[in-house]
This record gives structure tokens, sequence and C-alpha cells, in this order.
């Protein structure tokens, strides 16, 4: 018995590309009845947004084996059955360890990335032209128990004027859970441990401004009722939710 497919159409700078959708009934999201076409069919009406947020980076993929709430790992490598419109780049890891990572250039990169079981990706700081040296200052608020959105956003605010002050012009988007994103773009002239140095005097200058609220501490035993601003994300090969 042949398996259930469909096939979306889906335009890009290269023209029109029909991708195709395996299992587009499954659900995807139990309590909103939301599949995997849906999915497949809102990327594609984001697609040129995705694109300029999340393209042209080193990708990881986040795929789930049967719904959100299930079984999830994480694709670093090129999946097997890649098209050939869908680059790849070679990276560096911690471990002085190389292999290639995907590249998104084109919405319809983004489509077959959903075909593969993909909900969330994970695009590095930095262009894969230059993946060794960040674009992107990145720091991560992440509300602890007895703690919620509404902290972060103030933390948001405090850091965002810590950032201006040192000449920096961030954005905040929201992290898929409770916490924020802080995004400051920056040249891309230094390594991850430099940024890294950067992103610890900024979150540890909010700390000093703003003791009651927010924490830099690294065990969660110490952070107490706080917004944890984790500076950790600043390393190579750390990343967070792509938007």
């Amino acid at each position: 018995m042949a398996s259930e497919q469909t096939t979306i159409t889906v335009p890009g700078p290269n023209g029109e590309r029909d991708m195709r959708i395996s299992s587009p009934s499954r659900i995807l999201w139990p309590e909103l009845g939301l599949t995997k076409l849906d999915l497949a069919r809102y990327t594609a009406e984001v697609g040129e947004a995705f694109i300029a947020a999340n393209g042209g980076r080193p990708v990881a993929l986040q795929r789930y084996s049967d719904n959100v709430e299930g079984e999830q790992f994480f694709s670093k490598n090129p999946p097997k059955g890649t098209p050939d419109f869908v680059r790849s780049v070679k990276v560096t890891f911690p471990s002085a360890r190389s292999h290639p990572m995907l590249v998104l250039d084109e919405p319809a990169a983004a489509v077959w990335a959903v075909q593969m079981n993909t909900v969330v990706f994970h695009p590095w700081p930095s262009r894969a032209e230059n993946n060794d040296n960040p674009d992107q200052l990145r720091i991560d608020l992440d509300p602890q128990p007895g703690t919620d959105f509404d902290d972060a956003v103030p933390a948001a605010l405090g850091l965002k004027e810590v950032l201006a002050e040192a000449g920096l012009e961030c954005f905040i988007k929201t992290s898929g859970n409770r916490g924020l994103h802080v995004y400051a773009p920056i040249k891309p002239l230094h390594e991850f441990l430099e940024v890294r140095h950067a992103v610890i005097a900024a979150t540890r200058e909010l700390e000093r401004r703003m003791p009651k609220k927010v924490t830099t501490s690294w065990w969660k035993e110490e952070r107490g009722e706080k917004v944890f601003l984790d500076f950790n994300q600043a390393n190579r090969d750390r990343t967070i939710a792509g938007a």
C-alpha cells in the first residue's frame, strides 16, 4: 500500500520548487490538531522572513520522531538524501573536530527540513562563509522557578540599555518557551571566546544593576527566583532556537 504523501509548491530566489511532504496528516501539536502539512505550508508562507532570520548560517535541526510531546533529536550532519540545492559548510567544534553542517539559502530548503520532521531550527551566530567569527552577540534570558515571562521583559529592556551604552543596537525575540533572546549585530571580527567575554561582561553589568531580579549564577541552587542570564550560549557550537 502506498504511503500517504502530497506536494506543495514553494517559491524562492531560484524559482518555484515542488516539495514532497510524506505523512502530511500526521499530528504534530496534539492539543491544537496541527499537522505536518500545516507546518510545511506555514514555513513556505513565511519563507522569505524565515531565511532572512536563519539562512546563510550553519544550522542544526531539532527533529521529532512523532509529535512535539514525544522523542526528539538533533541533526548536525546533512541527512542522507539531502537535495542538491541544499548546501553544507564545514565547521570546527570545540573538540577541534570538523564536519559539515547544513546551510539554508531558500524557503524550499526549510520546507525540506520540515519534511524531515524538523520543528525547531538552531542557526549558528556566524555566517557560513566566516563561521569562526560570530556576527551576532546573543544572550538567553531564562526565567527560573518562581519567575515567568513577565519577569524576563524588564531584564531584556535593562540588557538593551547596557548594550546600547556599549554602542550596540539589540533586538529582542521570544524564546519559544517562557524566556527571551537578545540579539545584537556585531562585525564578524572576533572569535567565539572574545564574543563570550563580551557577553559575560554585559550580563554581569546587568546583574550589578538589577541584583534582585537577575542572576549569572551557573549553579541552579544559587539562582533563586530570578531570571538567569545564560552567557554560556555564547560558546562555539551552542545555539538557541531561531525565529
